[in-house]
Protein backbone atom coordinates (compact mmCIF):
# COMPACT_ATOMS: atom_id res chain seq x y z
CA UNK A 1 0.00 0.00 0.00
CA UNK A 2 1.29 3.47 -0.89
CA UNK A 3 2.21 5.74 2.02
CA UNK A 4 -0.63 8.17 1.25
CA UNK A 5 -3.14 5.32 1.08
CA UNK A 6 -1.87 3.83 4.34
CA UNK A 7 -2.15 7.20 6.07
CA UNK A 8 -5.71 7.64 4.82
CA UNK A 9 -6.61 4.12 5.96
CA UNK A 10 -5.31 4.90 9.45
CA UNK A 11 -7.38 8.08 9.63
CA UNK A 12 -10.56 6.38 8.43
CA UNK A 13 -10.16 3.50 10.86
CA UNK A 14 -9.36 5.96 13.67
CA UNK A 15 -12.67 7.69 12.98
CA UNK A 16 -14.54 4.41 13.43
CA UNK A 17 -12.42 3.43 16.45
CA UNK A 18 -12.85 6.70 18.35
CA UNK A 19 -16.57 6.82 17.55
CA UNK A 20 -16.96 3.43 19.23
CA UNK A 21 -14.52 3.73 22.14
CA UNK A 22 -14.04 7.43 22.71
CA UNK A 23 -10.68 9.15 22.94
CA UNK A 24 -9.56 6.96 25.82
CA UNK A 25 -9.17 4.24 23.20
CA UNK A 26 -5.48 3.38 22.84
CA UNK A 27 -3.60 3.60 19.55
CA UNK A 28 -2.14 0.19 20.35
CA UNK A 29 -5.68 -1.24 20.12
CA UNK A 30 -6.26 0.70 16.92
CA UNK A 31 -3.14 -0.86 15.40
CA UNK A 32 -4.22 -4.35 16.48
CA UNK A 33 -7.63 -3.77 14.94
CA UNK A 34 -5.98 -2.77 11.66
CA UNK A 35 -3.55 -5.67 11.69
CA UNK A 36 -0.49 -3.41 11.71
CA UNK A 37 2.22 -2.75 14.26
CA UNK A 38 1.82 0.02 16.82
CA UNK A 39 4.93 1.73 15.52
CA UNK A 40 3.43 1.80 12.02
CA UNK A 41 0.85 4.35 13.16
CA UNK A 42 3.60 6.63 14.42
CA UNK A 43 5.38 6.55 11.11
CA UNK A 44 2.47 8.60 9.81
CA UNK A 45 1.30 10.41 12.95
CA UNK A 46 3.84 11.88 15.39
CA UNK A 47 1.43 11.55 18.33
CA UNK A 48 -2.07 10.55 19.32
CA UNK A 49 -2.97 14.25 19.44
CA UNK A 50 -1.84 14.63 15.82
CA UNK A 51 -4.04 11.69 14.86
CA UNK A 52 -7.02 13.30 16.62
CA UNK A 53 -6.33 16.51 14.71
CA UNK A 54 -6.47 14.61 11.44
CA UNK A 55 -9.74 13.02 12.54
CA UNK A 56 -11.10 16.53 13.19
CA UNK A 57 -10.12 17.66 9.71
CA UNK A 58 -11.51 14.51 8.11
CA UNK A 59 -14.82 14.37 9.98
CA UNK A 60 -15.65 18.02 10.66
CA UNK A 61 -13.88 20.46 8.39
CA UNK A 62 -14.49 18.35 5.28
CA UNK A 63 -18.25 18.37 5.88
CA UNK A 64 -18.63 22.09 6.52
CA UNK A 65 -19.86 23.88 3.40
CA UNK A 66 -18.19 27.20 2.74
CA UNK A 67 -21.32 28.60 1.10
CA UNK A 68 -23.43 28.21 4.24
CA UNK A 69 -22.17 31.57 5.48
CA UNK A 70 -23.28 33.19 2.23
CA UNK A 71 -26.64 31.44 2.41
CA UNK A 72 -27.40 32.90 5.85
CA UNK A 73 -26.68 36.47 4.68
CA UNK A 74 -28.54 36.29 1.35
CA UNK A 75 -31.21 38.96 1.85
CA UNK A 76 -32.92 38.19 -1.45
CA UNK A 77 -34.73 35.42 0.45
CA UNK A 78 -36.71 35.44 3.74
CA UNK A 79 -34.64 34.38 6.74
CA UNK A 80 -36.97 31.49 7.52
CA UNK A 81 -36.32 30.09 4.05
CA UNK A 82 -32.55 30.49 4.46
CA UNK A 83 -32.50 28.85 7.88
CA UNK A 84 -34.65 25.99 6.64
CA UNK A 85 -32.31 25.30 3.73
CA UNK A 86 -29.27 25.50 5.99
CA UNK A 87 -30.63 23.05 8.55
CA UNK A 88 -31.89 20.62 5.92
CA UNK A 89 -28.39 20.55 4.41
CA UNK A 90 -26.75 20.48 7.85
CA UNK A 91 -28.76 17.45 8.93
CA UNK A 92 -27.91 15.71 5.68
CA UNK A 93 -24.18 16.23 6.17
CA UNK A 94 -23.63 15.84 9.91
CA UNK A 95 -26.27 13.41 11.15
CA UNK A 96 -23.83 10.53 11.02
CA UNK A 97 -22.90 7.93 13.64
CA UNK A 98 -19.19 8.74 13.62
CA UNK A 99 -19.63 12.52 13.46
CA UNK A 100 -22.04 12.73 16.37
CA UNK A 101 -20.32 10.28 18.70
CA UNK A 102 -16.86 11.79 18.19
CA UNK A 103 -18.39 15.20 18.86
CA UNK A 104 -19.90 13.94 22.13
CA UNK A 105 -16.74 12.12 23.25
CA UNK A 106 -14.67 15.21 22.50
CA UNK A 107 -16.80 17.35 24.78
CA UNK A 108 -16.67 14.81 27.61
CA UNK A 109 -12.89 14.42 27.42
CA UNK A 110 -12.15 18.15 27.09
CA UNK A 111 -10.58 17.84 23.65
CA UNK A 112 -11.00 21.08 21.74
CA UNK A 113 -12.72 19.51 18.74
CA UNK A 114 -16.12 20.48 20.13
CA UNK A 115 -15.20 24.05 21.09
CA UNK A 116 -13.39 24.72 17.80
CA UNK A 117 -16.29 23.43 15.78
CA UNK A 118 -18.87 25.40 17.76
CA UNK A 119 -16.80 28.53 17.21
CA UNK A 120 -17.29 28.02 13.47
CA UNK A 121 -21.04 27.59 14.01
CA UNK A 122 -21.17 30.75 16.12
CA UNK A 123 -19.12 32.92 13.77
CA UNK A 124 -20.60 31.74 10.45
CA UNK A 125 -24.20 30.92 11.41
CA UNK A 126 -25.37 32.15 14.82
CA UNK A 127 -24.04 35.72 14.88
CA UNK A 128 -24.81 36.43 11.20
CA UNK A 129 -28.33 35.05 11.71
CA UNK A 130 -28.79 37.47 14.62
CA UNK A 131 -27.91 40.36 12.31
CA UNK A 132 -30.20 39.04 9.57
CA UNK A 133 -33.17 38.71 11.90
CA UNK A 134 -32.63 42.25 13.15
CA UNK A 135 -32.59 43.49 9.57
CA UNK A 136 -35.81 41.63 8.79
CA UNK A 137 -37.50 43.10 11.88
CA UNK A 138 -36.05 46.57 11.19
CA UNK A 139 -34.17 46.62 14.48
CA UNK A 140 -30.79 48.36 15.07
CA UNK A 141 -27.87 46.42 13.51
CA UNK A 142 -25.15 44.85 15.66
CA UNK A 143 -22.79 47.71 14.76
CA UNK A 144 -25.21 49.99 16.59
CA UNK A 145 -26.34 47.66 19.41
CA UNK A 146 -24.04 44.71 20.05
CA UNK A 147 -25.42 41.19 20.00
CA UNK A 148 -25.72 39.94 23.57
CA UNK A 149 -25.29 36.38 24.79
CA UNK A 150 -29.00 36.37 25.55
CA UNK A 151 -29.80 37.20 21.94
CA UNK A 152 -27.39 34.61 20.54
CA UNK A 153 -28.98 32.00 22.81
CA UNK A 154 -32.21 32.33 20.84
CA UNK A 155 -30.45 30.88 17.81
CA UNK A 156 -28.42 28.39 19.85
CA UNK A 157 -31.78 27.13 21.10
CA UNK A 158 -32.91 26.43 17.54
CA UNK A 159 -29.58 24.82 16.70
CA UNK A 160 -29.69 22.67 19.81
CA UNK A 161 -33.27 21.60 19.19
CA UNK A 162 -32.32 20.20 15.79
CA UNK A 163 -28.99 18.70 16.84
CA UNK A 164 -30.60 16.96 19.82
CA UNK A 165 -32.27 14.64 17.32
CA UNK A 166 -28.80 13.38 16.40
CA UNK A 167 -27.86 12.93 20.06
CA UNK A 168 -31.01 10.90 20.65
CA UNK A 169 -30.35 8.76 17.60
CA UNK A 170 -26.61 8.10 17.83
CA UNK A 171 -25.74 8.56 21.52
CA UNK A 172 -28.86 7.54 23.44
CA UNK A 173 -29.99 5.03 20.83
CA UNK A 174 -33.63 6.09 21.00
CA UNK A 175 -36.10 6.09 18.13
CA UNK A 176 -36.26 9.25 16.02
CA UNK A 177 -38.29 9.90 12.86
CA UNK A 178 -36.68 8.41 9.77
CA UNK A 179 -37.48 11.46 7.68
CA UNK A 180 -36.26 14.55 9.52
CA UNK A 181 -37.13 17.11 6.84
CA UNK A 182 -40.60 17.97 8.23
CA UNK A 183 -39.17 18.09 11.77
CA UNK A 184 -36.55 20.60 10.65
CA UNK A 185 -39.12 22.69 8.79
CA UNK A 186 -41.42 22.71 11.82
CA UNK A 187 -38.58 23.73 14.15
CA UNK A 188 -37.51 26.69 12.00
CA UNK A 189 -41.09 27.76 11.37
CA UNK A 190 -41.96 27.69 15.09
CA UNK A 191 -38.78 29.59 15.91
CA UNK A 192 -39.43 32.32 13.36
CA UNK A 193 -43.08 32.66 14.37
CA UNK A 194 -42.28 33.22 18.03
CA UNK A 195 -38.92 34.97 18.13
CA UNK A 196 -39.90 38.52 17.07
CA UNK A 197 -41.40 39.83 20.35
CA UNK A 198 -38.61 38.29 22.40
CA UNK A 199 -35.89 39.81 20.23
CA UNK A 200 -37.65 43.18 20.29
CA UNK A 201 -37.54 43.15 24.09
CA UNK A 202 -33.87 42.09 24.19
CA UNK A 203 -32.73 44.77 21.77
CA UNK A 204 -34.89 47.44 23.41
CA UNK A 205 -33.40 46.69 26.81
CA UNK A 206 -29.87 46.74 25.38
CA UNK A 207 -30.55 50.07 23.67
CA UNK A 208 -31.93 51.75 26.80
Amino acid sequence: MRAADREQAIIEEAVRFFAEHGFEGQTRELAKRMGITHSAIYRYMPSKEALIERVYEHVYLSRWKADWAELITDRSRPLEERLTQFYLEYVDRVFDYHWVRIFAFSGLKSFDITSRYLTIVRDQIILPACAELRAELKLPPPAQVAVSEREAELFWGLHGRIFYLAIRRYVYGTVTPENLDPIVRDAVRAFRAGVAPVLNDIVSEASA
